[in-house]
């Protein structure tokens, strides 16, 4: 295809003799001589004829475009969206990527990092449609029981927090784990030498027994009890170990926990959602309660005959079981019969047996058994 060349002002452009252009720029037939026909627009080239190579490039590179982007969504503008902080922490108390960040109790965003940077743990979180001020407080706090975390966060200040500026140690806590205390206690428990523990206390008690009575008797009490701990110092250390493992089951098992809890509270809900209806179930129980009680004692004197009446009719039957029995045994047959009889059509069927006298027989045709055919006279 051709396309016209531009025609540029000033410029004149020479035309050539109709039997010198070539056939693409004649003019087509039923158009004047003067005229150029339209263009046609070019036609796109179809898919089977481009080079796959190419088209597989192009779509797997589609692919992981799109799947980059998914994997980022929380970081696209228009998707994910939110702010993202950081601050300093003097121990991470058992922080991890994912944990929720909160607003007076409000989740607000959710931790994305958690790393040790020199001597302080560096903790970045995203926060979305919350002010951060430039005088805002963090702290790690205990979640649940079982030893989840949350970062709190304290909105102060009177100018936004700039997210390039790390929140310092000075306005950063981190808690206390109880976890640790008591595996940290199990451990110094552990290491306590129980039999020189014991001796020490008798010397306390030896020391200190010409003293006044109750000073005796404390350091007695003393003595004893380090007896007891050294005498129990293999069950002390079993129950402490239980003590550790127990503890370690249940941070693994807070999951299951988390559900078991989520689940009661759902449950519960319920209940309370339904209450209203629950109540008005017992109170229609009552009531229908209430109304057959009265309809009892307004018909008290037309039922007491007929329960008298009812109570002798089965006397009846009880003391005829036998004979009931009996009857219906020999009623299954019988209407089983009938209804062979009169269940093929309009009619009976039935079958009559030694009607012809034998005389009227041909010879050799008297059945040797079953049904024989009368005598002469009367039946053989």
């Amino acid at each position: 295809m051709r396309l016209p060349a531009p025609r540029w002002p000033g410029v004149l452009r020479r035309s050539r003799p109709a039997a010198e252009r070539p056939v693409s720029d004649r003019p087509a037939p039923g158009h004047p001589p003067g005229r150029r026909p339209a263009l046609r627009r070019p036609r796109l080239k179809p898919m089977k004829e481009r080079n796959p190579v190419a088209v597989s490039l192009v779509g797997l590179l589609v692919l992981a475009l799109i799947g980059l982007a998914a994997y980022n969504a929380d970081s696209l503008p228009l998707i994910g969206g939110g702010t993202t902080y950081t601050a300093d922490f003097s121990e991470s108390a058992g922080l991890r990527d994912g944990d929720e960040v909160r607003i007076a109790g409000v989740k607000v965003g959710e931790v994305s990092g958690v790393s040790l940077d020199g001597a302080k743990v560096k903790v970045a979180f995203k926060v979305k449609d919350a002010w951060i001020g430039d005088a805002s407080t963090a702290a790690i706090a205990i979640k649940t029981l079982l030893g989840e975390k949350y970062l709190a966060i304290d909105p102060l200040g009177s100018a936004r927090q700039d997210p390039g500026h790390r929140i310092p140690l000075s306005r950063t806590t981190s808690p206390y784990d109880v976890t640790q205390a008591f595996e940290g206690l199990s451990n110094t428990i552990g290491e306590i030498d129980t039999a020189q523990l014991a001796k020490s206390f008798e010397t306390i008690s030896d020391t200190f027994k010409d003293s006044p009575p109750d000073v005796r008797t404390a350091v007695s009490g003393l003595s004893a009890l380090s007896r007891t701990v050294s005498q129990r110092d293999t069950q002390l250390a079993q129950l402490l170990k239980g003590s550790e493992q127990l503890t370690k089951t249940l941070a693994n098992r807070k999951s299951s926990f988390e559900t078991l809890i989520d689940d009661g509270g759902l449950l519960l809900g319920e209940l309370k959602q339904r209450r209203d209806a629950i109540q008005a179930l017992l109170s229609g129980t009552r009531g229908l309660g209430t109304q057959l009680t009265g309809l009892v004692k307004d018909n008290q004197a037309q039922l007491a005959p007929t329960l008298k009446a009812l109570g002798r009719v089965t006397d009846v039957l009880v003391k005829n079981q036998q004979g009931l029995d009996r009857t219906l045994a020999l009623a299954g047959p019988y209407y089983r019969l009938v209804g062979n009889a009169v269940g093929n059509g309009r009619w009976f069927d039935t079958y009559i047996c030694g009607l012809v006298p034998r005389n009227y027989l041909p010879a050799k045709s008297l059945p040797t058994t079953g049904c024989m055919p009368p005598k002469n006279g009367g039946y053989p």
